[in-house]
C-alpha cells in the first residue's frame, strides 16, 4: 500500500467509526466546550489555592479531611485513597499541610498506633475561606455547565 493509500485510508476509517457511534462535529464541539469549562474550573481552583500559599493537591486533601469529618478521623492511608494517589505521596501532603499548621497528626484514642488527621484552626479557616470563594465560582458558571453537560447527554 503506498503511503497516499494509507494517508487517504485514515479519514474513511475515522467516517465509518464516526457513523459506527453516530457523531458529528456537534458531539466533538460539545464535549470540547466541556472539557474546557471544567479546566477553567481547574485552573480557578489552582489560582484559588496559590493564593493563600497551598497547592490545588493540599486544597483537595484539606477537602477530604473536611468532608469526612461527620464519619470520624482519616489516617494518611484512608487520605491517599480518596485522593486516588499513592501513600508515599499522601504522607508528603500531610507532612507540608502540618508544617504549614494547616493539619494536625493526633494519635487515635482507640488505637495508640494509628495516627489521625484533623484539621486545625487555622486549616478549618483557610479552607472556609476557599470553599467559599469555589462556591461562588461555581454559582457563576454553573450555569453554562449544565447546559453543556445537558448538550452532551443529548449528543
Amino acid at each position: 500500500m503506498t503511503a497516499r493509500a494509507r494517508h487517504w485510508g485514515k479519514p474513511l476509517l475515522l467516517k465509518k467509526a464516526e457513523r459506527r457511534h453516530r457523531l458529528g462535529t456537534g458531539d466533538y464541539a460539545r464535549l470540547a466546550a466541556f472539557r474546557e469549562t471544567l479546566r477553567g474550573f481547574l485552573r480557578f481552583s489552582e489560582d484559588a489555592a496559590a493564593s493563600v500559599g497551598l497547592t490545588s493537591q493540599h486544597y483537595q486533601a484539606m477537602l477530604v479531611l473536611r468532608a469526612g469529618a461527620d464519619d470520624g478521623p482519616l489516617a494518611i492511608h484512608d487520605l491517599a485513597r480518596h485522593l486516588l494517589i499513592k501513600h508515599n505521596s499522601a504522607v508528603g501532603l500531610v507532612d507540608r499541610l502540618v508544617r504549614e499548621g494547616m493539619v494536625a497528626r493526633v494519635a487515635s484514642a482507640e488505637d495508640r498506633r494509628r495516627v489521625e488527621l484533623r484539621l486545625t484552626a487555622r486549616g478549618r479557616a483557610v479552607l472556609a475561606k476557599l470553599v467559599g470563594v469555589h462556591h461562588r465560582e461555581l454559582a457563576r458558571i454553573g450555569p453554562a455547565l449544565e447546559k453543556l453537560i445537558a448538550a452532551v447527554r443529548r449528543g
